[in-house]
């Protein structure tokens, strides 16, 4: 099969690997289509993240059809469209033409949505569910959320719309990504652009100068201080990042702060195969109902160097404008 794979001087190279071959409770899938991340090229350049490459073929979400089973295998069979998120569970990572995975974590692709569009869901979806079920929320909760527009942003919007939930406030950087959000739902009283405004301040008066509740920080680095600072003391602040700076740690135990970590790799270690699929049989649940709709897309281009290169730098720039970035191998 053609695969990208990274080498020893962290350069990306098509080329031709052998097929995997399932293990006993393992699918084969032809992979369709493969999500990009941040972390993929962090694995390349952040030591902290190079921990979580086990295989030189980046890559960590995709779907495809089920091609070969494995001795073990009950619940899927030759010719069924799936989705997954493979993380650090797979026999290598999805640049690739196949990939053996765990049945265990592997989701049925719901018939309303494209190849394309369920490959974009399971990273954003889950840790954007992983949110929801982890904050301490109720109707009155007032909820402030960095980076909205994201992939994880988007979702977590997503589902706390379609849940009842709608008061929060959110940032932006850009009118294509305030356009995003106003096409889910957001109003534009909720959003701050925060190439513009003073985020600490714009935050706390959209919110009837109070501090808020809830913080969920998609975005880390000076963004994560503006976000600590708008929390009220004794607040729950989620950080979804793990970029977090020295200052924004002492604002938030200054406040007493409860600081939840967002990690869908906390599961790999548990071997928990069960929030893998179990989350992404209940997103395909809302999607199949319409409850939510799937994710906006960019699909850069085929199983090729190119493609990866060029999505590491629009991750790295932060220009997905609100879209989860593809690679489609079909």
């Amino acid at each position: 099969m053609k695969a990208i794979v990274l080498n020893n001087k962290g350069d990306l190279n098509l080329e031709e690997v052998l097929i995997p071959m399932p293990k006993d409770n393992e699918v084969q899938v032809k992979i369709m289509a493969s999500g990009f991340n941040p972390i993929d090229y962090q694995m390349i350049e952040n030591e902290l993240e190079r921990k979580l490459l086990h295989s030189p073929i980046l890559g960590r979400e995709f779907s495809g059809i089920v091609t070969t089973i494995g001795n073990k295998v009950i619940n899927f069979k030759i010719g069924d469209a799936v989705f997954c998120g493979s993380g650090s569970m797979g026999s290598n990572g999805t640049y690739a033409e196949y990939i053996n995975v765990p049945e265990e974590i592997v989701a049925v692709k719901p018939d309303s949505i494209s190849f394309e569009e369920a490959a974009a869901i399971p990273s954003a979806g889950l840790t954007a569910l992983q949110c929801f079920d982890r904050i301490p929320i109720d109707h009155l909760s007032t909820l402030f959320i960095t980076g909205a527009a994201g992939g994880v942003g988007a979702m977590l919007i997503k589902i706390l719309l379609t849940k009842g939930y709608r008061n929060f406030i959110v940032t932006a950087g850009n009118e294509t990504s305030i356009g995003a959000l106003l096409e889910i739902g957001v109003q534009s009283e909720q959003i701050i652009n925060y190439t513009l405004q003073d985020v600490g301040v714009a935050a706390i008066t959209l919110n009837n100068n109070s501090k808020f509740d809830i913080v969920v920080d998609l975005v880390g680095g000076a963004i994560a201080e503006k976000a600590a600072g708008v929390l009220k003391t004794n607040g729950a602040y989620l950080d979804v990042t793990a970029l977090s700076t020295p200052s924004s740690r002492e604002i938030l135990f200054n406040k007493g702060a409860i600081i939840i970590n967002i990690s869908n790799y906390a599961y790999v270690a548990d071997k928990n195969y069960v929030y893998y699929k179990a989350g992404l049989t209940y997103l395909a649940s809302l999607l199949h109902n319409s409850s939510i709709t799937p994710p906006s897309i960019n699909v850069l281009g085929g199983l090729d160097v190119d493609t990866a290169l060029k999505a590491h730098n629009i991750l790295k720039t932060n220009k997905t404008q609100g879209r989860k970035l593809i690679m489609q191998i079909r």
